[in-house]
């Protein structure tokens, strides 16, 4: 029995496998997809996008980039198992998809990656700053590669998209915009909750027909973003087309924040008579007071109290206006005194805020007939510390 084991053929290794690239396919969508794509209106995009971006970026330097992970909440063991790329070109929109068919092919993908993000200006992505730019700058250290490339110009839409839309929508993935905002749906897509599950399954059967489904859903999110992207920098060029106020508002708001005061009045300046004029309104006025155009603002509140819009806060508003800028103390007191009768009508809630509220403008108008009574209705009060719009500041 021993001399029969001794002589049995030895057995056969398998030759060991050899990693030499990634998995790779290009595919080019029609440029009548992309309607006006090469006719980007780039300012538009600055006033988007809160990162500086190129000057006279050209669409063609934009690389869209979207990836498909092992996981959604990121962590050491997370990678990029798929990256869609998409560039503008003569010919249509290309898109290029990577995927590693096993682990040691990651660093081809990566290596495709990089090479592609350093022949483009700027990067867009839906998500990508916080998401998919973290996670391969990991990898790529992980595999020794210098993420340098990947430090471009970011367009990330995932934001942009929610200061517009969130008021409205609620939910702004990218499947919700495609359906409320572009006017298209996907029909049977693949949720991204199964993707990482598709790619664990074809590790395990080697069946590519599984991962089908998921380059599929990353095409369309790669054409996507650039839909999307030229859709919401003509909304940003021409906000008079919006046909949501809730949009036109929230659009404002986002503008003002970023510092862009002339184009947040426009957006306000827009909004129809309805549930968000008079916050519109306000916000108009408040701007407008800021920038130093304080009659302006000041004919906004008049004609919102004439029209009973807003409530007390126009009332106010011009009662400071009138201490403050014209030094009528008397058309001041007459201001805060009609705020007060606005809170004495019946059927307001007698809550701690309409109380405070009733607080506030007693004080004001005990302060106001104190300076009546010591300086006379034509003398002019002290100067105050001065306001941002240059003026004394306003209490």
């Amino acid at each position: 029995m021993l001399n029969a084991i001794s002589q049995a053929p030895p057995r056969k290794e398998e030759p060991e496998r050899r990693f030499t690239d990634c998995w790779h396919a290009e595919l080019v969508r029609p440029l009548s997809e992309m309607p006006g794509a090469f006719d980007l209106p780039v300012d538009a995009v600055s006033l988007m996008e809160t990162e500086p971006l190129p000057e006279n970026l050209n669409p063609a330097r934009i690389l869209y980039l979207d990836t498909e992970t092992t996981g959604l909440s990121g962590g050491a063991g997370t990678l990029a198992f798929e990256v869609g790329l998409g560039r503008l070109m003569e010919d249509g929109f290309r898109i290029t998809q990577l995927m590693i068919r096993d682990y040691p092919e990651e660093q081809f993908l990566l290596r495709r990656v990089l090479e592609a993000a350093g022949d483009c200006d700027a990067l867009c992505t839906f998500n990508g700053r916080s998401f998919d730019l973290p996670l391969l700058r990991d990898r790529c250290l992980m595999n020794r590669l210098s993420p340098a490339p990947l430090e471009k110009p970011h367009i990330d839409l995932l934001h942009i998209a929610r200061r517009v839309f969130r008021l409205r929508l609620k939910q702004c993935n990218l499947g919700r915009l495609e359906e409320a905002v572009l006017g298209f749906g996907r029909g049977d897509d693949l949720p991204g909750a199964q993707v990482p599950e598709r790619f664990f399954s074809y590790l395990k059967t080697g069946e590519f027909a599984l991962l089908e489904d998921v380059l599929r859903h990353n095409q369309q999110d790669i054409a996507s973003l650039c839909i999307l992207l030229n859709h919401m920098a003509r909304m940003y060029q021409a906000p008079q087309l919006l046909d949501h106020d809730q949009d036109l508002y929230a659009m404002g708001h986002g503008l003002e924040r970023h510092n862009h005061p002339e184009e947040a009045r426009r957006c306000w300046e827009l909004v129809h008579p309805g549930s968000l004029h008079a916050q519109s309104q306000l916000r108009l006025a408040q701007s407008l007071r800021r920038s130093g155009q304080a009659g302006e603002a000041a004919a906004i509140w008049q004609r919102m109290a004439e029209g009973r819009e807003g409530g007390i806060v126009p009332w106010v508003e011009l009662a400071k206006y009138y201490e403050h800028t014209l030094r009528d103390i008397p058309e001041a007191l007459a201001c805060a005194r009609r705020a007060l009768i606005l809170l004495a009508e019946p059927g307001l809630p007698a809550d701690a805020s309409v109380q405070s509220e009733k607080n506030a403008l007693q004080y004001r108008c005990a302060r106001l007939r104190r300076k009546l009574k010591g300086r006379g209705t034509t003398s002019r009060p002290p100067e105050g510390p001065e306001n941002e719009a240059g003026g004394t500041a306003w209490d």
